[in-house]
């Protein structure tokens, strides 16, 4: 994945009692411990089950960025339909999961919700009142929120009732973002190309590349994965490089910025920047040394190209001299081969 480009992860975990706190925290020191020539990850986002205020410190000791818990359904009377057993059946503990981890001192939050399981609107209020919820009590709002579709995967009975349209899906992507302006939207593999290309001009800010969800998928052994199959269907199988070239030709800065939880720009101090937009002047620039990174360390010659071109004209626009100089000088480091870099 390091000889990919990727710099940003997110582990996804099971429900299963051994992926506990330890578990998780061992995993991400694990993946924070690995760097192969210019490759390292730098921000290891993890969903998975919710903890204990006990559990949550532990994880959040061990450097993680984003800790997401989706809902899945925020109707109650659903949620109880499709979790049958175990714990999490309890509607209570999953909710009110990402308290306690603000309370364990993760103030860096991701919610979510699968849609196809109930009406979609009421998932969407069920997402914004979440929010609500975060803001008034913590002061806080989430980093991210996710809304995939529900795919066809076996043992699943649909209800025609509940399917999103493209036509509802991309109508959301624009109230999601009118409503919480500041926050990060994701939008995941399971969707096509098409969706995902209209659904950047709309508000999603982040998508994933080369994405693989087999057992073992990104291991080189055919045999293996030959076994493991695929949870759902992927629908956009194009490569991480292939992705970011099409964000280039696009006029898309596409970013592997990690600097914000790095600089403890998180929580209260993250919305300090971001309800206002003075992220702005953190996020462009970031975003611009991240993409040289990447244009000189894996991209083809014909990407390298398009993104230092892309570069070029974003320089142009900019109209604070002294903090373009700096940025230019910066971007001279990384092409003599200082990485890491950020503002």
């Amino acid at each position: 994945m390091e000889d990919a480009g990727h710099k940003r992860l997110i582990l996804v975990y099971g429900e299963h009692p051994k992926y506990n706190a330890h578990f998780i925290a061992e995993s991400v020191q694990t993946v924070y411990s690995v760097k192969h020539k210019n490759g390292e990850i730098r921000r290891v986002n993890i969903n998975a089950a919710p903890l204990d205020i006990d559990g949550f410190r532990i994880v959040q000791e061990a450097g993680i960025g984003t800790y997401q818990i989706f809902q899945e359904t925020y109707h109650r009377e659903t949620y109880l339909k499709v979790h049958k057993s175990g714990l999490k059946r309890d509607y209570d503990w999953r909710i009110t999961g990402l308290d306690r981890a603000m309370e364990g001192g993760i103030d860096d939050l991701g919610i979510g919700a699968l849609l196809g399981l109930y009406d979609w609107r009421y998932e969407i209020m069920g997402l914004i009142r979440h929010v609500n919820h975060f803001e008034a009590v913590f002061n806080v709002g989430p980093h991210t929120i996710s809304f995939p579709r529900i795919q066809d995967a076996s043992g699943i009975e649909m209800d025609p009732r509940w399917i999103v349209s493209d036509e509802d899906f991309t109508k959301l992507v624009a109230i999601l973002r009118l409503a919480v302006p500041y926050t990060g939207l994701i939008l995941t593999a399971r969707e096509p190309a098409h969706i995902r290309d209209e659904v950047l001009q709309y508000g999603v800010s982040q998508i994933d590349g080369g994405t693989n969800i087999e057992m073992r998928g990104y291991s080189k052994d055919d045999e293996q994965q030959n076994i493991d199959k695929e949870q759902f269907e992927i629908k956009d199988k194009r490569s991480l490089n292939e992705i970011m070239e099409e964000l280039v030709d696009n006029g898309f800065i596409p970013s592997f910025c990690t600097a914000c939880y790095r600089l403890n720009r998180t929580g209260e101090h993250f919305m300090e920047f971001s309800v206002p937009g003075f992220i702005k002047r953190f996020c462009q620039p970031n975003a611009i040394l991240t993409l040289a990174e990447y244009l000189e360390d894996y991209a083809p010659q014909k990407t390298k190209t398009k993104g230092y071109q892309l570069i070029e004209k974003e320089l142009e626009a900019y109209e604070d001299i002294h903090f373009k100089e700096k940025l230019i000088k910066r971007l001279e480091k990384i092409k003599k081969g200082k990485r890491d870099l950020y503002f």
